[in-house]
């Protein structure tokens, strides 16, 4: 028996490999496949079986591409009702994986056609859970992403996994691991831990959400404190139910290698977005006119589909070089498809071209503390409220960069003031947007807040709830 987690790091999300006896399966595949086709040849495996435990607001799965390219076909749980051939399986449905078998534990809540899969070995033990978003390493799914869909609301659904949780998943045996679709980070969740593998023992003892005295307690604790999620997630759920472009044919597309001229035509022609995925560091020095930046060393997907929201946006890309496919890739993920194809050779390429470049007005963290008077000038932090409320710089409005789409109404254009994050990823993805969007009274702080922590720039703990971005 072969069990293992394929996790990846900027998602947050954890697919799994199983094999036994020459057979293997998938649970919630990434977009591109190939790595697991590569997997079961490597050990002479076939996949027999593609497992999701639900459909997918935060990524685009493979299910459909790795089931075209192995003809495995795809399971899901009941109430499922996809737009493509797939086995709809029954509560207590058991599939056999060589030597193991995998039961369908239907375990409705985060969405009603959620599934958890128990895994039983060679002697039908149970020995592990694929729990999907139903259960998480120190939290649960939230119960929010699916009432429209279901006509339930969000007490409706948390009510649901409730029920699935004491009558699905406690009833196991102590030693069982549960192997979770997400990690710390996700948005599927608001108290998940760093560590992704767990036993289930220890989750009955620590979790917050199996340690409610009854129904009533788990509805407010689940449900309170959850943000809006953010505004792809919609789309990418509909890309899991109803199908979606084949990987290689966005990757193609998205290699296409523009010269200066033909990129900058390109931009004017279509309308795309251009995106900026190098480092902060270097985006602030020169850019292309109107770029945003998100840099590709962070939560690239994540941002991208907060900021920028309609998955169909034709999107042009400046990387550095060697890592255009990784940016296309990272971007389909989350169902960002429409990439038109990069700059070749960078923004080096550009200048070199003579062209016209912007740049970002930055000053170091010492230079903010030896300019600012906090009495008087305007400092915008856009990090989370949590972040806002352990410690900020005095009198410093909070306006997380989640919601800059709201906030950036409200900008005075002749009202100067000081931009910052935590470390300068943040903020720079909010300077490029406003730039974008014709405002230039900001200066944006190199190293955010980690760096003023350092400085004799006055901060506090205290939370004005005037100076709070509330959404």
């Amino acid at each position: 028996m072969k069990v293992e987690q394929i996790y990846t790091g900027c998602l947050a999300q954890g697919a799994y490999y199983i094999s036994s006896n020459g057979e293997a399966a998938i649970i919630d595949p990434l977009r591109e496949v190939q790595p697991y086709i590569e997997r079961a040849e490597k050990e002479g495996a076939t996949i027999k079986y593609i497992f999701e435990t639900h459909f997918h607001a935060d990524f685009v799965s493979g299910h459909l591409d790795l089931s075209k390219k192995t003809g495995a076909p795809i399971v899901y749980g009941p109430n499922a009702n996809p737009e493509f051939d797939c086995i709809v399986a029954k509560d207590g449905q058991e599939f056999k994986i060589g030597d193991l078998t995998i039961k369908v534990l239907h375990t409705p809540g985060h969405t009603m056609e959620s599934t958890t899969y128990l895994l039983k070995d060679a002697n039908g033990k149970d020995y592990a859970i694929f729990s999907g978003d139903t259960l998480f390493l120190g939290d649960v799914g939230r119960p929010d992403l699916a009432q429209k869909a279901a006509n339930l609301t969000q007490e409706d659904l948390a009510g649901l996994l409730y029920d699935s949780l004491m009558n699905k998943i406690m009833p196991l045996a102590d030693d069982v691991i549960v192997y979770p679709a997400h990690g710390a980070g996700s948005a599927c969740g608001k108290n998940m831990m760093k560590e992704t593998v767990d036993t289930l023992g220890n989750q009955k003892k620590m979790n917050y959400a199996l340690n409610q005295p009854n129904k009533e307690a788990f509805i407010s604790a689940v449900t309170e404190g959850l943000t809006p999620p953010p505004g792809y997630f919609g789309m990418n759920v509909a890309m899991n139910k109803k199908g979606y472009e084949s990987f290689d044919n966005v990757l193609n597309q998205g290699m296409r290698a523009f010269s200066p001229d033909e990129f900058e035509a390109a931009a004017e022609e279509t309308g795309a977005l251009i995106l900026d995925t190098r480092n902060n560091k270097e985006f602030y020095k020169g850019f292309i006119p109107q770029s945003v930046n998100i840099g590709i060393d962070g939560d690239f997907a994540p941002w991208v589909g907060a900021m920028i929201v309609d998955v169909k946006q034709p999107i042009l890309l400046v990387t550095d070089s060697g890592r255009e496919e990784e940016a296309v890739t990272r971007l389909s993920r989350v169902g960002f498809d429409n990439v038109l194809g990069h700059l070749k050779g960078g923004f080096a390429s550009w200048m070199q071209s003579g062209k016209e470049a912007d740049s970002i007005d930055r000053i170091s963290a010492d230079q903010f503390a030896h300019t600012v008077n906090t009495a008087t000038d305007k400092v915008v932090d856009v990090r989370k409220e949590s972040e806002y409320a352990a410690e900020h710089v005095d009198n410093a409005y909070n306006k997380p960069l989640a919601y800059i789409n709201e906030w950036i109404r409200d900008i005075n254009p002749a009202e100067h003031f000081y931009l910052h994050c935590a470390g300068g990823y943040r903020s720079m993805i909010a300077a490029s947007i406003l730039q974008a969007r014709g405002f230039r009274n900001f200066t944006e702080v190199e190293g955010g807040f980690g760096a003023i922590s350092k400085t004799n720039v006055p901060k506090t703990d205290f939370v004005c709830q005037s100076k709070l971005m509330k959404a």
